[in-house]
């Protein structure tokens, strides 16, 4: 490599090093600022959004009481489609309009794509919309969806109803770490494992033949038995289709087993 080549690419490395420290210390800045706010922290509920996107969404808001209903709030961050009418002729909408704050249009946009990759509801109009317009227009159209969300949240000063427990203690404990806090090591676990573990243990028990009984000494027999039951009804309808003895499967002591005809 030619001299004055070495010579650019160790500047160029020397300038991104010190982008990168400057960075890190805005981002600190920002968490330290950002810890203790309830507008971060509700925000921090929605899937998709991460420390960066509800800062920059707490910065842009401010006193979200000065729109009066989430059209505004929408029109505010220029994601409500332009209308064209003249007169009492046909109305025309058209793309977004663009105006108000960029950046936060381009957080919420970005947030949209994460948004989309997550299970629930977001995650369900995305691939509705997508399938009917393309995923450049769902995109947006979550992104407008989800500007409408954290104006109900912040009025209402509630969480997110479909928010993940694991991933929203993940993103606090980021956050914690961002503004400087000291790690926490050891052998005790946090928060993002007992609701993992509680959700986890919710599912097998929805999953369980008999989770519509209520959780008693002897409800676990009676799914015992009938799933037994369904396994015995299914092997016996099977076995009569093929020719086999119909009554050959419900002879089996535990399990219900199928014989093949000799």
């Amino acid at each position: 490599m030619p001299d004055d080549e070495h010579a650019a690419i160790k500047r160029h490395l020397r300038e991104l090093d010190t982008l990168g420290e400057d960075l890190a210390v805005l981002d600190r800045a920002i968490g330290e600022a950002t810890l203790d706010s309830p507008v971060v922290r509700r925000l921090l509920t929605v899937t998709g959004i991460n420390v960066t996107v509800a800062a920059g969404l707490a910065a842009a808001i401010g006193d979200v009481r000065r729109f009066s209903s989430p059209q505004k709030l929408v029109s505010y961050f220029g994601l409500n489609p332009r209308v064209r009418q003249s007169g009492l002729g046909l109305a025309q909408h058209g793309r977004i309009s663009k105006a108000g704050r960029s950046h936060a249009r381009a957080l919420l946009v970005e947030a949209a794509w994460a948004a989309a990759k997550a299970p629930g509801p977001l995650h369900a109009f995305f691939v509705r919309v997508r399938a009917q317009r393309g995923h450049q227009i769902a995109a947006v159209a979550t992104a407008r969806k989800l500007a409408v969300l954290c104006w109900h949240l912040l009025i209402k000063e509630a969480n997110y109803l479909w928010g993940r427990p694991a991933f929203v203690a993940n993103k606090i404990r980021g956050l914690e770490l961002q503004a400087g806090q000291p790690q926490k090591k050891g052998n005790q676990r946090g928060p993002a494992y007992a609701s993992t573990t509680s959700t986890r243990c919710a599912i097998r028990r929805w999953r369980s033949p008999g989770a519509r009984r209520p959780l008693t000494s002897g409800s676990w027999r009676t799914g015992r038995r009938a799933h037994r039951k369904r396994c015995a009804d299914a092997s016996n309808r099977q076995g009569s289709n093929e020719g086999g003895p119909a009554g050959l499967a419900a002879e089996a002591p535990r399990f219900a087993t199928r014989s093949s005809a000799s």
